[in-house]
């Protein structure tokens, strides 16, 4: 690297350690940023050198991020933004702290993929789905859509693993030169119902959709989950272990499989490690707490809402919205969102928007108890277990509350 670039990435990995030691964070932000201000060309030097994967998509990047390094790091060492700070400061800040790899994987942030396929020249991109996500500061699904297939267009030499169920995905993706179809199963619907190309309704039967005015239709996915496993384009099938809860994770370990495998990593060395995948950055953690097992569930959309309540048990369940700017400041998504399945069990609520989930809840019918702090939370549920379902920030205090678990 340039004598710039290697002072820019010791300072940032400096900065990134004595951030941590002041329990200030994990450091994943504050290095990046303060190496890119020494250097704007940092993360582009970083790169330099490294078979690079970029995983992208409204839900799911974290978890999958972190399933695909587990599956690369069959090669050899693999760098890899894990706790989910997924801009070019989070970025250039794992890379720097990372060393030396061979790979890397990184998590990005659906608005800032294009800038980050041009930084690091990745060999292979994910995208895993497209819904709305704070729309009081976030595009509009379809032109999302329409920023990945130009960013696709300009980089005919990356290639793509992508989700044949998500119509915006497909439509990003179909002109793509390398593309490789996943399915993953998509229970989210309502952010495709009109065709990207030709806006005509969107058709669907079983686990097949078809535009009705044009040629969009889902293609044949060559990884596939099946049952309690994946079916690779070769036709066989793999037993997935996971201790991460909910189908959604077998989709999401599809991915990772589909995403190794571009490097080069057969599924049936990769399985294995999967297993390995606890918890990603707090999500899913399980924590013992005046006798009660406390597992966090991060929900930060409808869609991801839907895919929380499939992995919670049937227990007390803790509800925490907040509307902050990380969240997005409009909290009218909440009618989005059937909160029925909660019916049935006590349901606590906290956080800055409480009142407002309150009445949300009231409109489906879903009785609750308003608690102030997380310790009321607890005090006020009997031994055992306590699911906990929050918004990005709340999730965050939450997971301070509980001393930055991962």
């Amino acid at each position: 690297m340039p004598i710039r670039a290697k002072v820019a990435s010791s300072v940032s990995r400096t900065a990134a350690a004595l951030s941590r030691a002041a329990g200030r964070g994990d450091g994943s932000v504050i290095g990046g940023w303060i190496g890119l201000k020494i250097d704007p060309d940092l993360l582009r030097n970083l790169a330099h050198g490294r078979a690079i994967a970029l995983v992208s998509g409204t839900n799911g990047k974290t978890t999958t991020t972190r399933l695909a390094a587990a599956a690369v790091g069959v090669l050899g060492p693999v760098a890899t933004n894990s706790f989910g700070a997924n801009m070019p400061t989070g970025h250039t800040s794992a890379l720097a702290k990372a060393g030396t790899t061979p790979y890397a994987v990184l998590e990005v942030d659906e608005h800032y993929l294009p800038r980050v396929i041009e930084d690091t020249t990745p060999h292979v991109v994910a995208l895993l789905n497209l819904s709305r996500d704070q729309l009081d500061r976030a595009k509009e699904v379809a032109m999302m859509a329409q920023m990945w297939r130009t960013a696709l267009a300009a980089h005919p030499d990356v290639h793509v693993v992508a989700n044949a169920d998500d119509p915006m995905v497909v439509w990003a993706a179909a002109h793509a030169p390398h593309v490789r179809w996943f399915s993953a199963g998509q229970r989210w619907h309502d952010d495709s119902w009109v065709c990207p190309e030709s806006g005509d309704p969107i058709e669907r039967s079983g686990g097949d959709w078809w535009c009705t005015g044009c040629w969009l239709r889902r293609p044949a996915p060559q990884w596939q989950v099946e049952d309690d496993g994946v079916v690779d384009p070769g036709g066989d099938w793999h037993l997935i272990k996971l201790q991460l809860p909910g189908r959604v994770n077998l989709g999401n370990a599809a991915t990772a499989l589909a995403l190794a495998a571009e490097f080069g990593v057969r599924p049936i060395e990769a399985v294995s490690r999967l297993s390995t995948v606890a918890s990603v950055a707090g999500r899913y953690a399980q924590v013992e707490r005046d006798g009660r097992l406390i597992r966090l569930l991060l929900a930060k959309n409808p869609a991801s809402w839907l895919e929380a309540f499939d992995m919670a048990e049937l227990a007390p369940t803790l509800l925490s919205i907040n509307a902050r700017d990380p969240d997005g400041f409009d909290t009218s998504w909440l009618y989005d969102v059937d909160f029925s399945p909660l019916r049935g069990r006590p349901v606590l609520i906290t956080g800055e928007r409480a009142y407002d989930l309150a009445v949300r809840l009231e409109v489906n019918d879903v009785p609750f108890r308003h608690v102030r702090t997380f310790d009321e939370a607890i005090a006020s549920t009997p031994a055992g277990r306590l699911e906990v379902i929050a918004n990005y920030t709340a999730f965050q205090d939450i997971r301070a509350e509980l001393n930055r678990v991962n």
